[in-house]
């Protein structure tokens, strides 16, 4: 064997050290590449969109705010620290004799001296990164800052406009924050680097500290200490905007003990300041250390034990006396932040008896009733308008108010947008091709009036059908290709010549359109023409967007052509807060007519948690409700704030996606900051059209804050304040327990007013108990711009005792009569369901309302119906078909009054909805014609049930004409069974059972 050389190691499997070289910079170089990639897509696709609604200067200012904050921040973060570093290193001292064996630090000096060029290349970049991202994050507050507007209103403590505390505070705050990170992190970099190369040695006996690193951090310790300085002067105005156990804001013990404390303390910190820069030459380490110790002890001294002190000794003995100057601050700037300083507060001795007279004279209140409930009726208009199952509403519909023809004034409606809903279709036709560039819309608006109810309690509609039908003249653009339940992206447009694809049209009772050819027999197709949407013909933006939605078909299917359209963020609320990121959006957008196109509008808010003095609110506990989650409706989120305002007023086109956004309120001065900071992105509030001005409303969620705070702040002496007496909490929702009751869109007529007014409405209770506090209301005509947002407050006398809702609504569920005409349809399994509980001011008392529903639990597809009205007037309760009536046996009128006149179609008024009436043109039924013999219950019956049953063949051909026309013969049979019979037990529910 021949020993001249080793044996060549045999060969192993997997990966060699020099494949493991080339393939960790592989994998390193494709992960960056990734990420960049992944940047450049989400920044250009972004560019693209803003550029498509022609709010590209948005994104711009936006996009270079956050650069210009990164850079300059991230880079002078990095820089202070790398200049220092590399300071120290040059300041170490000369190595001389020889090394200990076993040093830890020369083997930290030994390894970092080869690698301390990458080293600090890494590290620098890892501090733009680390300093430059959370900077940017701050674009809100710099772009406030930079643009600021005064407010005009000195601040009564410092004597400072109140726009240093909105505006400037916070970005001092910022400046501080930052300057205080750069310090720690260079005195912590520089004290390791002078540890490592000798300037700090733990083991010499001699010198300890080098010249140069002494001088190096006693630099830096007074450079934090000046700040320290800064710091303190900058706390003092910040007790304006504190929240303590009491108030937000300066109380007597911040006054008195903590801002003297903030000032004695800023002197001691500057003389830290000094001696920590005189250390640096003269070298003595006792004096800058004997302050330091000195600016601890007072610190704990004067800033902590002296401001406890006199809380124990001298305010709690006498707080409402000592804090009653505080309080006043508080109340008075509470009430202005929040836009509640000039609410009506009235006193209001309620009647709890109504004469025949004043119910003749407040007929137009009760006529214009809202008794359908947008929270109940949503089956009702699924299932009667849906007209396929790939249209949708939302589970709580919408309340606005139209000009119907032949009303004198405008009339409350119920509305929904006919919506698609890609869930409902068969799950073999769930593909891409059909999710994405089939079924792309919905189809028009669903509307009914909101104080009827059709001869079965159907809702009475004031717009249906595909295509529109109604009152709402839906002319240019019923089409819905932007909306709260719209698909996550939609690929439209074809070729000039080309086959539409899209779903339009529905007709006749085939079945969905296949993947790739649409059953004309069943629907019409459309192309859309309008111009939303990103242009998406090239392979560059083919390639982008299916980076984007991780979706390959997007550039491999021949679908998106060089006349295709990508629509996306869709959701008119996110489409507004994109365009307006530094607006708060209400979380009720709601759909309109406006102009002949369907429209969403919503309420945006400039907010702010700055305003000193004023008390801070959680926005999700102020707004949640029993409405909170259901439906569309989102609560805002947690943010504390303690300024608002309803600035802005937004439009969102449903078919082109087109965001306006409209100066509401003229003189908040932070909305004319961001203006200043986005200019030319808010219109002017006089390009609001008469049209859209008729349908903007007072916003549910501002109001809801309002409501919230005046449960405290309606008390404006401090005295009574602080005692805590007289406050008011918001009823729960007695069809929702453990749920707020939320407030109510109702046209009421307040006291003082001569007109009925389109009002949003909301009642208190006192603390502890359950009876009635005050019915609060607030003007939201905004065609009124002398009433509108004037919020009344009618507080009932201590003399008066009426029934909080919770009250009523047991006192209305234990009535006899309420018991007895409910007992056969619960015997019968049916369900019934109470609506929402109304409270509106009538004949100088209070009416409580609540429509009563029934639906068939059990059967898939039933919905609620409209059958009875229960009504209360102080202690009477009245029950019947409809309000009139109602409210006739709850104040002892005799009579019903006769109502049928004037109806048709099936559709009775709201007087006679459901009662003893004909039933309109169309009713049916054998019996009691032209002297004929009347036929047997059972008879009839029978009849009612084949017209139910031809009923339902005709709505499941889509003939909703021959629908109707059998509803309302049923509807006549069933009143026929009720006049001769007299058991409303027989009324069927809407599925054929009953």
């Amino acid at each position: 064997m021949s020993h001249g050389s080793a044996a060549a190691p045999p060969d192993r499997p997997g990966i060699s050290r020099q494949g493991r070289r080339v393939l960790i910079p592989t994998i390193i170089t494709l992960v960056a590449l990734l990420f960049l990639g992944a940047i450049f897509t989400g920044v250009w696709t972004d560019r693209l969109w803003f550029a498509s609604i022609d709010y590209g200067s948005v994104y711009s200012t936006l996009l270079s705010t956050r650069v210009l904050l990164f850079l300059v921040f991230g880079v002078l973060f990095a820089a202070i620290v790398l200049v220092n570093i590399w300071l120290a290193y040059r300041a170490r001292p000369k190595m001389t004799g020889p090394q200990r064996q076993n040093d830890p630090v020369a083997r930290y000096r030994d390894a970092l001296e080869p690698l301390k060029k990458p080293a600090m290349l890494a590290l620098g970049v890892l501090l733009v990164i680390f300093a430059g991202s959370s900077s940017a994050g701050q674009w809100r507050t710099f772009l406030l800052w930079r643009n600021a507007t005064e407010f005009g209103q000195d601040d009564q403590t410092f004597g400072v406009d109140l726009s240093f505390f909105m505006f400037d505070y916070p970005f001092l705050r910022f400046l501080t924050a930052f300057g205080f990170a750069v310090l720690i992190v260079a005195g912590i970099a520089v004290a390791f680097v002078h540890y490592v190369y000798g300037g700090i040695s733990l083991s010499s006996k001699s010198q300890r500290v080098s010249r140069a690193a002494q001088v190096h951090l006693s630099i830096i310790v007074g450079l934090f200490m000046l700040l320290k300085a800064f710091a303190y002067w900058l706390d003092r105005f910040g007790f304006a905007i504190d929240s303590s156990n009491l108030v937000t804001g300066i109380t007597y013990t911040d006054a008195n003990a903590r801002i003297p404390s903030k000032n004695i303390l800023m002197v001691v910190a500057l003389i830290c300041a000094l001696l920590f820069f005189a250390n640096a030459i003269w070298q003595n380490w006792l004096l800058p250390g004997i302050s330091l110790a000195l600016l601890v002890l007072t610190s704990v001294l004067i800033g902590g034990i002296w401001p406890a002190i006199m809380q124990s000794f001298q305010v709690n003995p006498s707080e409402p006396d000592k804090e009653a100057p505080y309080l006043e601050k508080n109340i008075t700037a509470t009430r202005d932040a929040y836009g509640i300083d000039t609410v009506e507060k009235e006193s209001y001795n309620a009647r709890t008896s109504l004469t025949p007279q004043q119910l003749t004279e407040t007929a137009e209140s009760r006529v214009s009733t809202r008794l359908l409930d947008p929270t109940l009726v949503s089956p009702a208009f699924e299932q009667l308008q849906q007209v396929r199952g790939y249209y949708t509403v939302p589970g709580t519909l919408d309340v606005d108010r139209y000009q119907l023809e032949g009303q004198e004034n405008p009339q409350d409606i119920v509305i929904a947008a006919r919506e698609l809903n890609l869930d409902g279709l068969p799950p073999n036709q769930r593909n891409w091709a059909n999710d994405h560039t089939v079924y792309t819309h919905g189809y028009g608006v669903i509307a009914a009036r909101g104080n009827q109810r059709g001869s079965q309690g159907e809702p009475v509609w004031v717009e249906k059908d595909i295509p529109p039908t109604g009152e709402l003249d839906i002319e240019t653009a019923p089409r819905i290709y932007f909306g709260e339940n719209s698909p996550s992206y939609s690929i439209v447009g074809r070729p000039e010549g080309d086959a539409p694809i899209e779903v339009d049209i529905p007709r006749g009772n085939g079945a969905n359109p296949s993947t790739d050819e649409s059953d004309t027999e069943d629907v019409t197709q459309n192309t859309y023409d309008g111009d939303g949407g990103v242009t998406i013909g090239s392979t560059f933006r083919k390639l982008l967007y299916a980076v984007k939605f991780s979706e390959p078909n997007i550039i491999l299917s021949n679908r998106v052509n060089d006349q295709s359209r990508i629509l996306y963020d869709r959701n008119p609320r996110d489409r507004v807060a994109k365009v307006a990121p530094w607006l708060t959006i209400d979380g009720d957008p709601y759909p309109a007519v406006v102009d002949g196109r369907v429209v969403w509008i919503l309420d945006g808010y400039t907010t702010s948690d700055s305003y000193p003095y004023s008390e801070k609110v959680s926005l999700q506990e102020a707004t949640s409700d029993s409405r909170t989650g259901t439906g569309n409706q989102i609560a805002l989120p947690s943010d504390q704030v303690n300024y608002m305002r309803n600035a802005v007023k937004a439009v969102v086109d449903a078919y082109d996606g087109t965001v306006d956004l409209y100066e509401w309120d003229t003189e908040d001065p932070v909305l004319q900051t961001w203006m200043k900071a986005f200019p030319d992105t808010v219109q002017p509030k006089s390009a609001i059209s008469d049209d859209l001005l008729a349908h903007l409303r007072y916003p549910v969620d501002l109001f809801k804050v309002q409501r919230f705070m005046l449960g405290a702040y309606h008390v404006t002496d401090p005295q009574t304040f602080y005692e805590g007496g007289e406050r008011w909490k918001i009823p729960e929702d007695p069809t929702s327990k453990g749920s707020l009751q939320p407030p109510y869109y109702l046209s009421i007529q307040r006291p003082g007013d001569d007109d009925v007014r389109y009002s949003l409405t909301s009642v208190y209770l006192p603390n502890n108990r359950q009876n009635l506090a005050s019915f609060v209301s607030v003007n939201s005509e905004a065609s009124d711009p002398d009433g509108f947002g004037n919020i009344q407050i009618l507080q009932l006398g201590a003399g008066t005792t009426v029934d909080g809702p919770n009250q009523i609504a047991n006192r209305f569920e234990a009535d006899s009569r309420v018991s007895s005409a409910l007992l056969p349809f619960k015997s019968a399994g049916t369900k019934v369901l109470f609506g929402n509980l109304l409270t509106l001011p009538v004949g100088d008392g209070l009416l409580y309302v609540q429509p009563v529903y029934i639906r068939r639990s059990a059967t898939e597809g039933s919905y609620p119906v409209l059958q009875f009205v229960i009504a209360s007037f102080g202690d009477e309760i009245g029950f019947g078909q409809s309000l009139d009536e109602a409210l006739r046996v709850a104040t002892g009128t005799e009579g019903t009054p006769d109502v049928s006149d004037g109806t048709e179609d099936g559709e009775v008024e709201e007087g006679s909805a459901g009662g003893g009436g004909s039933g309109g043109e169309g009713s049916g039924g054998s019996g009691g014609a032209g002297g004929a013999e009347p036929a047997t219950l059972e008879e009839l019956l029978q009849q009612a049930d084949a017209e139910y049953n031809a009923a339902q063949e005709a709505l499941q051909r889509g003939d909703l004409g021959e629908y109707q026309d059998r509803v309302n013969d049923m509807a006549g049979i069933l009143d026929q069974i009720q006049e001769q019979y007299g058991t409303p037990a027989a009324t069927p529910s809407p599925d054929g059972e009953g």
